[in-house]
């Protein structure tokens, strides 16, 4: 295969080298995602989606998801994931160093992955080298499944699917070979999880975000006047964390020591524990109806502020209406 026309096949930028003969072995393949695939809306969702639901599930354990391509291969995140999803406790070495003890771990937690979900291992998207070489398809693979087998409430975006391509070193040199690669199955609306209301309310009706803002706000303040507290911007005075710790302490009758937060926290990563902590109280108490990262409060997103505060909205303004309903009352 001539040289430009590989250039061209895999979209590679100048300065960057396609993938030599002598970095595959004879008959080896590599598999390639142009960068058309990598930008796809669709695929850019289905991670994000998925990193959202693993930093939730792991938030009592502080770990934090930063790139599905970077941060799986060792084993290390897959070990805890998998050990809270399956509620049982793998025999792997917690911290493993070397990439002879990070390639055992992760057969151990895979070997598990498959018999949990019933697979053999030639029957698996994914194998201990794929995930090993940071192959991000076989990760994604591996990571639908999980959803589907332990979150099938989880709403990934349907039909996914990005053109790859392979490279084969053949005898007369470099093969390629383009295919379409499907990682979430088709489903009709009628299959479809409810769709989150927050998404629903940015994208159909803008003009309402305000109104419901301002609903929450008004809520928030209620609940906070005692504490001589009040917000005035939903999107900002959350951020670090203090004052949802202090509301969710007021509504649900948690008692929070100043050791175990940070009343005037002075940077990210304290901002960042606070949060954290946060949400992990509320997901103890069955409030966070979707994944929420505690990175997007802290970067003052205003569609994941909502979502945490929504929760204890609803539950507790339902809670002032049934108080305030005479027994017997009709509903």
């Amino acid at each position: 295969m001539e040289l430009e026309s590989l250039y061209d096949l895999l979209q590679l930028p100048k300065g960057v080298e396609p993938p030599a003969e002598e970095m595959l072995s004879q008959g080896g393949k590599k598999r390639y995602l142009p960068p058309t695939s990598r930008k796809d809306p669709k695929f850019e969702e289905l991670q994000k989606v998925l990193m959202e639901w693993i930093n939730t599930t792991l938030l009592p354990e502080h770990i934090v998801v930063r790139s599905l391509e970077e941060d799986m291969f060792d084993g290390l995140i897959l070990h805890h994931l998998f050990q809270r999803l399956a509620a049982l406790k793998l025999e792997a070495e917690d911290i493993a160093l070397t990439a002879a003890s990070q390639k055992h771990k992760l057969t151990v937690v895979l070997e598990a992955v498959n018999r949990s979900l019933q697979l053999e291992e030639r029957q698996a998207k994914w194998s201990v080298e794929t995930i090993f070489n940071k192959d991000l398809l076989s990760t994604l693979h591996l990571l639908v499944a999980l959803a589907k087998r332990f979150q099938p409430n989880l709403s990934l975006p349907t039909n996914v699917q990005v053109e790859v391509i392979t490279i084969e070193s053949t005898k007369s040199g470099l093969k390629s070979e383009k295919s379409v690669e499907q990682l979430t199955e088709y489903s009709t609306d009628k299959d479809q999880p409810p769709k989150d209301v927050f998404d629903e309310l940015f994208k159909l009706a803008p003009e309402k975000v305000n109104a419901v803002k301002e609903a929450i706000v008004n809520f928030v303040n209620q609940k906070l006047d005692r504490l001589g507290l009040s917000v005035q911007n939903l999107d900002t005075q959350f951020a670090d964390g203090v004052i949802l710790l202090l509301l969710i302490g007021q509504l649900e009758g948690f008692f929070l020591h100043l050791k175990e937060f940070y009343l005037t926290p002075n940077s990210p990563a304290e901002m960042l524990h606070n949060v954290t902590l946060a949400l992990e109280l509320l997901k103890d108490e069955g409030l966070l109806s979707c994944p929420v990262s505690p990175e997007d409060i802290v970067n003052k997103d205003a569609k994941s502020t909502l979502r945490v505060l929504y929760g204890l909205f609803c539950k507790h303004t339902q809670k002032a209406h049934r108080d305030s309903t005479p027994r017997g009352a009709l509903n």
